[in-house]
């Protein structure tokens, strides 16, 4: 049996604040790692909370070339426990803005990044649409593809990521209303729908981080969630106000057995 104990960390990000959300960042990865976690996920643009039309949002950009506190601090502590970290982050390569987000391997060295492809909202009039297509990485054991919120509206991102062999999607999320008709204060919303209708008809693990609290022009939804193969959750969705963080041991040997379901039951060979 092949398996990887994931934390999705679900935070309050303080706003344009790179250096505080460091600290809190680290202090949460601090905590997984202590409930047994290998791979820890934080929310999209943890790094600076998400505000995608403020004009501060350009000051607190981080290179990877170049880290920032952000960028230094997951990589020390990705390092100091030998985990892996992926974490959203507003990313500055020349010009340009992404909205990215790293991947960290055990030994503190930034392997992979994913730019966010679709652009939602205000982000379009910041951010440049990602230009890396959909990597996919190798860490613990396992193959990890990467989306980022938006991204997961889109069926061909799972899809591609599960074509090619992917056995969990990473998704930094910071979930805000403006898509669906209108978002529930309690119980499900349509983001977690749509990760568990995508995890079961790619048969995919799934681990959503969501930011909680707000800003001045959003607010969070919360609900982080870890879906397996089959559409179920396995854990969350969490409280849709509070911060939290959840660990769980998946079995991605989960993945084959969704994908061959019974006799004449093979969801990626009938299609």
């Amino acid at each position: 049996m092949t398996v990887l104990s994931v934390a999705v960390v679900q935070c309050a990000a303080h706003h344009l604040d790179p250096a505080a959300n460091a600290e809190m960042t680290v202090d949460r990865i601090d905590q997984a790692v202590a409930a047994g976690a290998g791979l820890v996920v934080l929310p999209e643009l943890v790094s600076t909370s998400y505000d995608p039309a403020h004009p501060g949002l350009v000051d607190c950009a981080e290179s990877v070339d170049d880290k920032g506190p952000c960028l230094q601090a997951w990589t020390a502590s990705a390092r100091r426990h030998g985990v892996a970290i992926i974490a959203g982050f507003a990313e500055r390569r020349g010009s340009k803005l992404f909205n990215s987000a790293a991947v960290i391997d055990p030994t503190g060295t930034v392997i992979e990044v994913y730019r966010k492809l679709h652009l939602f909202g205000a982000e379009q009039g910041t951010f440049t649409p990602g230009d890396r297509g959909l990597p996919i990485v190798d860490i613990l054991g396992a193959r990890i593809g990467v989306l980022v919120c938006y991204d997961l509206r889109f069926p061909e991102t799972v899809r591609i990521h599960a074509l090619r062999g992917v056995e969990l999607i990473a998704v930094p999320t910071a979930w805000t209303g403006g898509f669906d008709r209108s978002t529930p204060p309690e119980g499900r919303i349509g983001q977690v729908d749509g990760a568990l209708v995508q995890s079961n008809l790619n048969q995919v693990f799934m681990a959503c981080a969501d930011q909680v609290g707000g800003t001045a022009n959003h607010t969070f939804l919360g609900r982080s969630i870890v879906t397996d193969p089959y559409g179920q959750a396995v854990i969350g969705p969490l409280s849709p106000t509070e911060e939290d963080l959840a660990v769980v041991t998946l079995d991605l040997e989960d993945v084959s057995r969704a994908r061959h379901r019974g006799a004449g039951i093979d969801p990626m060979e009938n299609r």
